[in-house]
C-alpha cells in the first residue's frame, strides 16, 4: 500500500528531477565554453590556485607591501566558495571590488582591471564557474595583514579614490584587432596590474595609455621580481620586438632573444598559451602602439666585450666569474643560443632600471618550463651557494654593462637584500 507520506517523497523527487534538468536545460553550453577561454585570458587560474591544490580552490599567498594576502576558493562550492553568488553578487565581486557581504575586496584582486570587461563576458564567465569548475570544500585563508591595516572598511575608500567606472560593452573601433588586443590588455589580461607603477596608495598610476608614459612602464620589485617595460622604448622595453616576437613569446615562453622567467611563467603556462593565435597577436599590436616612456640612455661603450671574453682577456672586474660559470652557455658575445638560453647582449631586462630580476636569477637560478606549443624544458643553477654577494655583484654588473648594454652597476648591499629575502 502506498502511504500519502510516500506519494510526498516521490513527488518531491520529481520535482527535484525535473527541476534540476530544467536548470541544466538552461545553461547554454557554448556560454561555458566561452568562460573557460575568457578565464583562461584573465590568468584565474594563476592567483586562484595554491601549488598543489585543486584548481580555483584559493589559498595562494600573494605578497603586499602590507602583508600576504590569499587567494580566495571561487569554485562552486556552497560553503567555502560561490557556490550561493548570483550573477550580480560575481559581478559585484569581479568588476566592483564588492564581496557578496558588502565588504571590500584587498586590490590585490584586479578589479579596477576587470571594471572594463563586458557585461556579456561577465555572464560567460559566471556560467563557466557555476557549471564547468569542480566545487572544492577548502575554507578561506585570512590575510596576514596587521591590525588596523587590516580592517576593510577604508578599502571602501580606496575603492571610490581610484577604481574606475564599470564599461558595460566594448567600446566600437576603426581597428577591431587593435581594440581587441586594447581590450585583453587592459580588461582580463590585467597586464597594468604587474607592469605598471603604483603610486602611494598603491594604485596603479594609469589604468590604460596615457599622455605621461607611465600606463605598462615597469612595476616595483615584487616578490623578488619586477615586471619589465612593455612600451616601446628600444634598451629595456619592446622597442626592438616584433609583433610577431611578441606573440611568439606569449605563446612559447621564448624567442631568439629572451625566455620567460619568474612570475610571467605563470602568465604564459596558465593563460597565454591557450589563446588564440589572432588574440596573442591583437594583444602584440596594441603594445607595439605604445610610444616609448622616455629617451633611451647612453650606451656604456663596452663594445668590445664579445672580443675580450673570447680571447679571455678577463681584466674587467666581474669577466673572471662571467667566464668560470656563465660563457658556456651565454657565450662569451653575450648572444647565447636561440631558443635555448636567452641572450645577456642587448635584453631588456638586462638594461632594465631595476636589477632585482637579474640578481634573482643569478642567485636562484630559473626555469623555462616547456608547454603544448614548445615541449623542451631547460633549467639555469643558481649560484647562491657558490658566489659571494660581492661576486654576484661584479658579475651581474659586468652583464649590465658589457656587449653595450645600458644598466647601471650592482653593489654587494643590493645583493644582499635580495638574499636575505629568501626569494
Amino acid at each position: 500500500m502506498i502511504t500519502l507520506n510516500t506519494l510526498l517523497k516521490w513527488s518531491a523527487l520529481c520535482l527535484g528531477s525535473i527541476s534540476l534538468h530544467a536548470m541544466a536545460a538552461s545553461v547554454d553550453p557554448q556560454a561555458v565554453q566561452r568562460g573557460e577561454y575568457l578565464a583562461r585570458a584573465g590568468d584565474c587560474m594563476a592567483c586562484h590556485t595554491a601549488k598543489g591544490g585543486e584548481p580555483y580552490a584559493g589559498g595562494l599567498g600573494l605578497e603586499t607591501p602590507i602583508g600576504a594576502v590569499y587567494a580566495t576558493n571561487i569554485t562552486p562550492d556552497p560553503v567555502h566558495g560561490i557556490g550561493e553568488y548570483t550573477l550580480e553578487d560575481f559581478d559585484k565581486a569581479v568588476r566592483h571590488g564588492i564581496r557578496r557581504d558588502g565588504s571590500s575586496l584587498y586590490p590585490a584582486m584586479p578589479f579596477p582591471s576587470y571594471a572594463k570587461v563586458s557585461d556579456q563576458d561577465i555572464a560567460d564567465l559566471y556560467a563557466y564557474f557555476m557549471n564547468a569548475v569542480k566545487p572544492a570544500a577548502t575554507p578561506n585563508r585570512d590575510a596576514d595583514i596587521p591590525w588596523p591595516l587590516s580592517m576593510r572598511w577604508p578599502l571602501a575608500i580606496w575603492r571610490w579614490t581610484f577604481a574606475p567606472a564599470v564599461a558595460s560593452t566594448v567600446p566600437a573601433s576603426s581597428d577591431p584587432q587593435l581594440a581587441r588586443g586594447q581590450y585583453l590588455v587592459e580588461g582580463l589580461g590585467h597586464c597594468g596590474s604587474c607592469h605598471t607603477p603604483r603610486g602611494i596608495g598603491m594604485q596603479e598610476k594609469a589604468l590604460s595609455a596615457d599622455a605621461q608614459g607611465q600606463f605598462l612602464s615597469g612595476g616595483a620589485p615584487l616578490e623578488g621580481w619586477v615586471a619589465k617595460n612593455l612600451r616601446g622604448d628600444t634598451h629595456d622595453g619592446l622597442g626592438a620586438w616584433s609583433e610577431a616576437e611578441i606573440a611568439q613569446f606569449l605563446k612559447t615562453g621564448r624567442t631568439d632573444r629572451t625566455a620567460v622567467f619568474g612570475s610571467m611563467t605563470d602568465v604564459v603556462q596558465h593563460s597565454m598559451q591557450y589563446l588564440t593565435d589572432e588574440d596573442r597577436l591583437a594583444i602584440a599590436r596594441y603594445l607595439k602602439s605604445l610610444p616609448a616612456s622616455g629617451p633611451a640612455p647612453a650606451a656604456s661603450g663596452a663594445s668590445d666585450t664579445a672580443k675580450q671574453m673570447a680571447s679571455l682577456n678577463v681584466q674587467a672586474v666581474g669577466a673572471r666569474t662571467y667566464a668560470d660559470n656563465c660563457m658556456a652557455c651565454h657565450r662569451s658575445d653575450g648572444k647565447g643560443y636561440a631558443q635555448v638560453f636567452p641572450a645577456l647582449a642587448g635584453n631588456s631586462v638586462v638594461n632594465g632600471k631595476d636589477a632585482t630580476s637579474l640578481i634573482h636569477i643569478v642567485l636562484a637560478g630559473g626555469y623555462l618550463p616547456g608547454n603544448q606549443h614548445a615541449p623542451t624544458a631547460f633549467a639555469m643553477p643558481g649560484f647562491a651557494w657558490r658566489l659571494s654577494d660581492q661576486e654576484v655583484a661584479d658579475v651581474v654588473t659586468f652583464i649590465r654593462t658589457g656587449w653595450g648594454n645600458t644598466g647601471t652597476p650592482v653593489s654587494a648591499a643590493d645583493v644582499q637584500a635580495q638574499r636575505s629575502t629568501g626569494h
